[in-house]
């Protein structure tokens, strides 16, 4: 598989720490040793990206310091085009801190450093540098909303299509619904998204997504855990697709980024909503068997042969 995507999201430095248990309100937890990962939903899901064949460039901001000189060493590493990220003087480079506990569930709390400070002529000047590049745009909202904007903006503007991670859901995100990017989001995201749409109540999630597909007439694509992915198209017509079988789960960390950066991808590549929603679900239970956001983040040929096993099972 090969396509051509365009990142636009945050850049973290992950500090995790596995516990017996998470910590409740006011309450210490005690683990074992201190782990540091590359991490921030947008460097993830390039690193998913790139690891299932695409050719990769990433737009973001770091901060001039040693973390951020890391970070973006481990994404050359990988092959990720980092040309356009910006280093932000007087900021920090983000950084997220994780605790996971012995079945792989995890907190999070992220300081967002100079993402917050990706700003829309950033991100405007590396559209006009990847002006006829791209097969696909991903976009995630740990950034500036201005910058958000401005990505799914020039992304319809050029025709190239748009995936919108809304994690999390900010208010100004509105308007871009209208730009009929196709959306991402975990259920509690949906939930945020179909409030925001001034929708009331709790229905199922199937209601949930073919409400908020009417409004952006794209599909909803809603991550579920365990549970795979719903895919809700523009007709309100929605299609379950379960999860893969991990062998173990370690840590969940990333698997969400996982999912949107080999969707996002398989978009690039040319295939349909549902082959490249099955393709993301396969690699995100994948990505969980070890710990750490991209430590699991499995490569074409690997998710290739989950597939045609599941294929060759179900015939």
């Amino acid at each position: 598989m090969s396509g051509r995507l365009l990142v636009v999201g945050a850049l973290n430095v992950d500090m995790v720490v596995t516990a017996p248990k998470l910590p409740g309100p006011g309450e210490t937890v005690v683990g074992a040793d201190l782990q540091r990962h590359g991490g921030g939903k947008g460097g993830n899901s390039a690193v998913a990206a790139v690891r299932s064949g695409a050719d990769v460039r990433y737009v973001g901001a770091v901060g001039r310091d040693e973390l951020g000189m890391t970070a973006l060493a481990e994404l050359r590493a990988e092959g990720i085009d980092v040309t356009d990220v910006v280093i932000k003087e007087g900021s920090a480079t983000g950084a997220a801190l994780i605790v996971v506990d012995s079945v792989g569930e995890n907190q999070i709390a992220v300081a967002a450093g100079a993402n917050a400070a990706v700003a829309a002529q950033d991100v405007s000047t590396a559209v006009e540098r990847a002006s006829g590049w791209p097969g696909c745009v991903l976009v995630s909202t740990e950034i500036s909303v201005a910058a958000v904007a401005t990505a799914v903006e020039a992304a319809t503007a050029q025709g190239w299509l748009c995936v919108l991670n809304p994690a999390p859901v900010e208010p100004g995100i509105r308007e871009l619904l209208k730009l009929a990017p196709i959306i991402t989001p975990n259920q509690g995201e949906l939930r945020d998204l179909y409030r925001l749409l001034g929708e009331h109540g709790d229905p199922p999630v199937e209601m949930m997504a073919a409400a908020v597909a009417s409004h952006t007439r794209a599909p909803v694509v809603v991550t579920l855990g365990a549970d795979g992915v719903l895919s809700c198209g523009a007709d309100g017509v929605s299609t379950r697709i379960p999860a893969g079988s991990a062998r173990r789960v370690v840590d969940t960390t990333g698997a969400g980024d996982t999912f949107n950066g080999v969707f996002a991808a398989s978009l690039a590549a040319g295939e349909d909503v549902t082959s490249a929603a099955r393709r993301g679900v396969v690699a995100a239970a994948l990505s969980v068997e070890s710990a750490g956001a991209r430590t699991s983040m499995p490569s074409a040929p690997t998710i290739d042969v989950v597939l045609a096993s599941a294929d060759s099972t179900n015939t």
